[in-house]
């Protein structure tokens, strides 16, 4: 079940929360909605990633346990915050995104994810508990094109 926090008229913010599961299809439209189209593939993949982490490696994807989704709109940036109910990772531990040029098979034991996700997102940050992840995109960039098309 998804539980949604609607959103006031005019307000850029909300807030979705649901049962572990990989089944996150309406979940990310429901998060990509706001998102300008040339975007929604890259975001889209780095979503899915951040939220497949929370579901399968921080709730070890056990229903009674809920991811929460937290999202808001600043300006030209594009703010997630995903919170699992596991009992956390150290994000600054030996599988960061230094994973380039290792093995296929390491680097889906090493950090593959983490490392798609800081390739994506402009920022990534965990609580000290490894919980909470917080995620930004400035879709008006003219820094660079999105990865994906």
């Amino acid at each position: 079940m998804i539980a949604i926090t609607p959103r006031p008229n005019g307000r850029k913010w909300g807030t979705v929360s649901f049962a572990s599961t990989l089944h996150l299809g309406p979940v990310l439209d429901l998060l990509l909605a706001d998102i300008p189209p040339r975007w929604r593939a890259e975001v889209r993949l780095g979503l899915q990633e951040a939220l497949v982490n929370a579901a399968k490696h921080g709730n070890n994807l056990d229903p009674n346990k809920t991811i929460l989704v937290e999202f808001y709109i600043v300006n030209n940036e594009h703010w997630w915050i995903i919170s699992d109910q596991g009992c956390g990772f150290d994000p600054a531990g030996p599988c960061r995104e230094d994973c380039v040029g290792r093995s296929p098979q390491e680097q889906r034991d090493c950090g593959r994810g983490l490392y798609i996700l800081h390739q994506i997102f402009d920022q990534v940050h965990w609580n000290t508990d490894g919980t909470e992840l917080r995620l930004c995109k400035q879709v008006r960039s003219r820094g660079r094109l999105p990865l994906l098309s």
